[in-house]
């Protein structure tokens, strides 16, 4: 049992959600040019913005093997800085990457934004220097369905400017999917929101899944290690319900290398949330 929390918890972790078009994944250096990372992906020049002004800094970036996508980046006046990307429809990953390296916004409240994906917030208040500390990478991941063929990210000031330095968007393809089911003991699907968090002393990832009838479809990554995911890591995994109350969590310290992805086949969790 343990084990299968185990498995259950990183899968999700490390899933990209299920989607019927195709789509070539998109990655963008905000305010920089195009560049290759360490696990050997194309980074294209900035793009899809609507405005916004450079932030050109060469700081040391901890937290990340790939420092140079957290340098610098874009950020945003009045409009709200908004990207937009036409992609197919379906579901849709969405990373972005955070570094506060402005010594003045280095203090708890000083930068401060909301973000919003197809029109939602889905990073209310955020902080990167309270979340992350100083010159210190933070990933922030949402999934995310496209309709209407278009990807919109939105960052809403709130006390500064709000900045991003990379955006990432990608799309499952082949991978075996994941179902999580919450149910009530009726039988009525469970309304709210699953959100997960991993980190440890380099990487620190995160996102939330609104539930559709109760359910988050995922597709599962075989190889953790592609997506930078080595070592020890702390997990965390909760539901919420519309009015922000708990009803389920996991909370553990694992290891992906222990667990064999290959052989995971799709499947499917039920868990039952008493009343």
């Amino acid at each position: 049992m343990k084990k299968f929390l185990l498995l259950l918890a990183f899968a999700a972790l490390t899933s990209i959600p299920a989607s019927a078009g195709t789509q070539a994944a998109i990655r963008i250096k905000c305010g920089g040019s195009a560049l290759t990372d360490s696990q050997g992906q194309v980074w294209a020049a900035d793009y899809g913005f609507n405005g916004g002004h450079l932030s050109l800094t060469q700081d040391t970036i901890g937290g990340t093997m790939d420092p140079k996508l957290f340098q610098g980046g874009r950020w945003g006046d009045t409009p709200p800085l908004t990207y937009t990307f036409p992609v197919a429809n379906g579901a849709y990953h969405v990373n972005l990457y955070f570094a506060e390296s402005y010594p003045a916004n280095q203090v708890v409240g000083a930068r401060v934004f909301d973000v919003k994906m197809q029109g939602t917030t889905v990073f209310p208040k955020l902080d990167v220097y309270a979340t992350a500390g100083a010159n210190t990478a933070l990933i922030k991941g949402a999934d995310i369905n496209v309709t209407a063929g278009v990807v919109t990210i939105e960052f809403d000031n709130i006390a500064d400017h709000a900045k991003v330095a990379a955006i990432e968007i990608t799309q499952g393809m082949t991978s075996p999917i994941l179902t999580l089911n919450f149910t009530h003991p009726d039988g009525a699907p469970v309304l709210g929101t699953l959100t997960y968090k991993m980190s440890n002393s380099l990487i620190n990832l995160g996102g939330v899944v609104p539930l559709v009838k109760g359910q988050a479809t995922c597709m599962i990554v075989s190889s953790p290690s592609v997506l930078g995911l080595v070592g020890q890591f702390q997990v965390n995994l909760s539901l919420t319900d519309l009015a922000g109350l708990t009803l389920w969590q996991i909370n553990t310290a694992m290891n992906p290398s222990s667990l064999n992805f290959g052989a995971v086949q799709s499947s499917a969790l039920n868990v039952v949330i008493q009343n």
